[in-house]
């Protein structure tokens, strides 16, 4: 991921944690504070994609499977 990218995935990042922290200064319980993260999250995993995790990710999970066997 270039660095413009990451910029703009932490920017990303640091405003859904402002809008969480709002949600929950104004009385939101817990689940539609946490189900809000996990969607934006989400989102933004479609609109800006790490392939530099996802390749991580599919390797650990090659290497577990082979251990498995």
């Amino acid at each position: 991921m270039d660095a413009g990218t990451r910029q703009k995935r932490v920017e990303a990042l640091e405003a859904i944690k402002n809008k969480a922290m709002k949600m929950a200064a104004d009385g939101a319980n817990s689940d539609t504070v946490r189900s809000f993260v996990t969607e934006a999250k989400t989102d933004l995993a479609y609109e800006l994609p790490d392939g530099e995790a996802f390749t991580k990710a599919a390797r650990a999970t090659l290497a577990y499977k082979r251990k498995k066997k």
